[in-house]
């Protein structure tokens, strides 16, 4: 466990040192209480763009000082042509840490097709994602699955403000055992996560702001969650 840790921290130093930005955010929903750091960059070149991100949370699920999730998703998006179609490829994976105990989040792998659009001044712009996903470690008849991704970002106000964030939707399949405990810690199969964020630049390099984690059915709850959250971010 303790070597798993060190490489996701010597992991997240690495990407760190290429990255767009790094955001730290205090969690203020229901039970939660604690600090999400977020590694993010978008790189954007001649045959298509590059995107990762890694998140680590720091004292959820009743560990103390010491990482209890580490979640980490890389795309890369391939042109089609002019067209504003691309070819989309994506992994995601990690580990959260309960009581002491580690658990694997299930690998993922995702194909299909994003539209994107951009403002001529990239002052806003979209991407709408279809995608197919493979999940492991759900029973064999049920790995197969999608995903429907939205992303926006939207500047205004002379570029002080900036507005973005994701929606995802997914179908995952899981079985429960005899003594009832579901796979994968979600017993629906259908799945909403949204993220929006609001940003203030205090300079070109340094914001604050805040994100609103709006859920359905997602890590384990049943149901409808609000998580707002308080947060800081520093681009590179």
């Amino acid at each position: 466990m303790k070597k798993l840790v060190l490489v996701l921290f010597v992991s997240l130093l690495a990407f760190g040192a290429f990255a767009q930005n790094l955001q730290t955010h205090y969690d203020m929903g229901k039970d939660r209480g604690y600090l999400t750091t977020t590694v993010e960059m978008f790189r954007p070149d001649k045959t298509g763009n590059t995107f990762f991100f890694i998140d680590m949370d720091y004292g959820s699920n009743g560990v103390k000082n010491s990482p209890s999730l580490a979640y980490f998703e890389i795309a890369r998006c391939f042109k089609l042509g002019k067209s504003p179609f691309s070819w989309h490829v994506e992994y995601n994976g990690g580990f959260f840490n309960t009581y002491g105990t580690a658990n694997n989040i299930s690998n993922a792998w995702l194909t299909g097709v994003d539209y994107s659009w951009n403002a001529k001044d990239f002052s806003k712009g979209f991407s709408l994602k279809a995608l197919y996903k493979n999940i492991a470690n759900t029973p064999d008849s049920k790995p197969n699955n999608f995903q429907l991704t939205a992303v926006w970002y939207l500047d205004f106000a002379k570029g002080k403000l900036r507005f973005d964030g994701f929606a995802d939707f997914w179908r995952e399949g899981h079985t429960v055992s005899n003594d009832g405990f579901v796979n994968n810690f979600q017993s629906k199969k259908f799945i909403f996560l949204t993220e929006p964020q609001l940003w203030y630049n205090c300079t070109k390099k340094f914001a604050i702001g805040s994100e609103v984690e709006i859920s359905s059915n997602f890590a384990g709850h049943d149901g409808f969650m609000i998580n707002p959250t308080a947060a800081v971010k520093y681009t590179f």
